[in-house]
């Protein structure tokens, strides 16, 4: 089953760190998202690879939205 990981508050996604197939690791900056002037990484919390990265750089995510899966 795939791990989701989902962004925790609305932000701009400001970088995108990774792409689909890319192989990451527990503890791994998926994306850099932007909210109020502060920088936060969105980190994998499992070893996999990322089956389906579903935000591009500019975007608006809401909290809850769903940022990558890791299978």
């Amino acid at each position: 089953m795939a791990e989701e990981v989902r962004a925790e508050m609305v932000a701009n996604v400001w970088k995108v760190l990774v792409a689909n197939g890319d192989t990451v690791e527990d503890g791994d900056t998926l994306v850099i998202l932007e909210s109020m002037k502060m920088e936060i990484p969105v980190i994998a919390e499992a070893d996999g690879v990322i089956a389906n990265l579903s935000v591009e750089e500019g975007q608006v995510v809401q909290e809850g939205d769903l940022i990558a899966e890791i299978a």
